[in-house]
């Protein structure tokens, strides 16, 4: 076995993955120590100490979290299946509005009106009976199902008939925009029945557990970090999985993966059904930390946004998503508190750097750096021989260093 490799022979297929997936696994790790150590450093550290994490820091870092599995989904379809979506932030919100449905019922007589049946919004627009489609929501269990299964149901028909039809390309990336678009104004009416403008809020407690507590905090944290792990192992097996190279296949050469006999409709369909489904786990985690789902979470600009994070991030890496969704949403946190007026320019101004100099985004200009640092220790350590630098007739360190630059 050649020095510096690593045997998997006599490892299930997942370890295989996660062992050739150095930044992934490096990325799970982190992971894994931020879901434990955060809630930790909020629940035993007192307020006072140096080491203590606010709720608020808690609070923010979940929504990153969130945003990281939305992101996550999103590279699922448009890295490894050549589908640029934009139009997951519908996705993203109707799994938050099923969880959002939830909380709501959770509230009973505790509301404004004490009506222990309607919502609070129902009462003062003078609806007499619940909707149908509100049934089934104060249980637990059947709402975590609609989160999953609302986003696939629309994704599904939605991708039937687009797929189906063959299109592709920036045809269906506008589509999809004004798919979400059209929810947004569908949702903003009142007659709809979730709120309209204002949304769902005012959330009281969770299974029982009070929203505004800190111990429930940390458990949503550690609720989102997990769901992040398990998206990302998730994905990983499928992209390191024969579904995973005829996916790469249908988005390189799609015509020529057809030809071959490959069901490409069905390729693209499982996977923007999927990707839909986590983009609504995503959504369904947000909701509760946050404390509010409004149309506004429909916004097109919204879906625009998450394609940056993935760009920025790293495009078909599936960890470099995650890294461009928490960096980018970290500068918009430091961003629109010191320099509001200038935060969308920065997202512009970052889109356009990124797609002219990063076309790999930071993953991919970490690797080269490191790429380069490794050709550079190999040279020193083998330097040429002078005899055979003297019959090439050139001078070696020069030669070296035109090598060294050509390759990078």
């Amino acid at each position: 076995m050649a020095q510096g490799t690593v045997s998997t022979r006599g490892q299930g297929p997942l370890t295989r993955l996660l062992m050739q997936d150095r930044g992934g696994r490096r990325l799970m790790i982190l992971l894994a120590l931020v879901t434990i150590i955060v809630p930790i450093l909020n629940q035993a550290v007192p307020a006072g100490s140096l080491f203590h994490v606010s709720s608020y820091s808690m609070t923010l870092l979940g929504k990153y979290l969130c945003y990281a599995l939305l992101a996550l989904a999103v590279d699922l379809i448009w890295g490894y299946c050549g589908i640029l979506s934009l139009g997951h932030g519908a996705f993203f919100a109707l799994g938050g509005y099923a969880m959002g449905m939830y909380l709501m019922r959770q509230i009973g007589d505790r509301g404004v009106y004490g009506n222990p049946l309607l919502p609070d919004f129902m009462v003062f627009l003078n609806w007499h009976s619940l909707p149908w489609y509100w049934h089934g929501f104060n249980l637990f269990p059947f709402a975590m199902l609609m989160v999953l299964v609302a986003p696939a149901i629309l994704a599904f028909v939605f991708g039937w008939l687009a797929f189906r039809s063959r299109v592709t390309g920036v045809y269906l990336s506008i589509i999809t925009q004004a798919l979400t678009y059209a929810l947004m104004l569908a949702f903003f009416r009142n007659e709809m029945g979730f709120g309209g403008n204002n949304g769902l809020t005012d959330f009281k407690d969770i299974l029982g557990f009070d929203l505004q507590s800190d111990s429930t905090r940390a458990g949503l944290f550690v609720a989102s970090g997990v769901a992040l792990i398990l998206a990302y192992l998730l994905c990983r097996c499928i992209v390191g999985s024969r579904l995973g190279r005829a996916m790469v296949a249908v988005r390189d050469t799609e015509s020529r993966t057809r030809f071959l006999g490959y069901r490409v409709e069905h390729i693209k369909l499982f996977t923007f059904t999927l990707s839909a489904m986590l983009a609504g786990v995503a959504g369904a985690l947000y909701v509760p930390q946050i404390g509010i789902i409004n149309p506004s979470e429909f916004s097109p600009i919204n879906s625009i946004e998450i394609i940056i994070w993935v760009a920025v991030g790293g495009r078909g890496t599936l960890f470099g998503a995650i890294i461009g969704a928490i960096l980018v949403n970290y500068a918009k946190t430091w961003f629109t508190g010191a320099f509001p007026e200038l935060w969308l320019f920065f997202l512009g101004g970052l889109f356009v750097v990124t797609t002219l100099f990063l076309p790999k985004g930071v993953v991919g200009l970490a690797q080269q750096i490191t790429d380069r640092i490794r050709e550079r220790r190999a040279q020193n350590q083998n330097p040429p021989s002078a005899g055979s630098a003297d019959i090439q007739g050139v001078d070696a360190p020069a030669g070296n260093d035109s090598t060294v630059g050509d390759r990078a």
